[in-house]
This record gives C-alpha cells, sequence and structure tokens, in this order.
C-alpha cells in the first residue's frame, strides 16, 4: 500500500502546468508497485476541488485509490508531532492534516508519494518519501 498525498492528485484533477506530468508518471509508476489509498483526510481535502460526493468518488474510482482509515496509533501519533512542531516554534494553524497523513504513513509502514516532502522529513523521519528529488 502506497499513500498518495492531497498535491500529488490535486495537480492531476486540475492539471497543473508545472506539476501534472510529474505527479501522473509518478502515480503510474507506483500503481505498477503498490496498491494506491488515500485516508480521510486526504479525502476531505480533495472534496474542496469537487461539487459533489458522487464527483469526488468517481474521480476516486477512476485513479484506482483505496481508501483506508486511521488508526488509533496514527491519530496519537498525529497529535504528538504537531505538539513537537509547535514546541518548536511552529505557528502555522492550518497544517494539522500533514500530521494525520505522516503519522498513518508512519504506523502503516506506507510509503507517501508527495511534493511537499518538509513536515515529513522532519516529523516522520522513518517513512519512505516519494518526492520529485527522490524518486
Amino acid at each position: 500500500m502506497l499513500l498518495v498525498d492531497t498535491n500529488v492528485l490535486v495537480d492531476i484533477l486540475e492539471n497543473d502546468p508545472q506539476w501534472a506530468d510529474w505527479s501522473i508518471a509518478q502515480l503510474r509508476a507506483q500503481a505498477n508497485l503498490h496498491r494506491l489509498a488515500i485516508n480521510p483526510i486526504i479525502y476531505s481535502e480533495l472534496s474542496l476541488a469537487f461539487s459533489t460526493v458522487e464527483a469526488l468518488d468517481q474521480s476516486i474510482d477512476e485513479l484506482g485509490l483505496a481508501m483506508v482509515e486511521l488508526s488509533r496509533p496514527a491519530l496519537f501519533l498525529a497529535g504528538k508531532a504537531f505538539i513537537r512542531y509547535r514546541r518548536q516554534g511552529g505557528t502555522k494553524n492550518n497544517v494539522l492534516a500533514d500530521f494525520y497523513i505522516g503519522a498513518q504513513a508512519a504506523v502503516s509502514r506506507y510509503p507517501l508519494l508527495t511534493r511537499d516532502p518538509r513536515r515529513y522529513k522532519t516529523y516522520f523521519a522513518d517513512v519512505q518519501l516519494i518526492t520529485p528529488d527522490r524518486t
């Protein structure tokens, strides 16, 4: 199983001029190696780009993404990592989703396909990241 970060999916769905080609290529390549998945946090973030649940669900199905739930250990780890972030001077309030995603990847030992690895590298060092600078 491989967790696909929201930014990669948004690149594809919105045909981002800078990142769509990389994201499509990586999604295809990783689909040959892993089952691709999202979690409820990623689903929620993706919902911003859709007007209906049905449209979002259809896109998820077309991309071949499985839905995996967040475990209690992942939820716990996300909270602990977020506290560490705040104690180290982190001031952004809208980053908790990254901690849920990183914690799930860490606890479940899923690789993570993302193009924004900063927080994942810092707070979830054991997670295998697939990024533009490391494919």
